[in-house]
């Protein structure tokens, strides 16, 4: 079983920048065998596709919304990953989650944008940007 905990919400401006962090923990698993993604859900939107990054590290993928905004990465030796976030808009406001993709189980890149696939999620960080 895999846990995940995200962290390194909070309150910013216009323009400022975050770093999210996602830690897996638990027994019995491989963190190494788990890509991990990031969805967010803002009020009264349905969950979206922020970026994601695979197994090894060598892919990674991003929502439109933050395209060239938005930096994922892992350091699997911590069973970390990390989302930088920078020149936020309000429209990023939202809850961010932390989802487990067991890769094993599938092929093709796709599954990294559909939150069906992941089947491990954390309790999620709040971002809030203030204009």
């Amino acid at each position: 079983q895999v846990y995940l905990a995200e962290s390194g919400g909070g309150l910013v401006q216009v323009g400022d920048s975050l770093r999210l962090s996602c830690a897996a923990s638990g027994s019995g698993w491989r963190f190494g065998r788990y890509g991990v993604g990031w969805f967010r859900q803002g009020p009264g939107k349905d969950r979206e596709f922020v970026a994601a990054i695979n197994y090894s590290g060598g892919d990674t993928f991003y929502g439109d919304s933050v395209t060239g905004r938005a930096t994922i990465s892992r350091d699997s030796a911590k069973n970390m990953v990390y989302l930088q976030m920078n020149s936020l808009k309000p429209e990023d406001t939202a809850v961010y989650y932390c989802g487990a993709l067991p890769e094993g189980l599938y092929s093709g890149s796709y599954v990294f944008f559909d939150n069906k696939f992941y089947d491990t999620w954390g309790q999620g960080t709040q971002v809030t940007v203030s204009s």
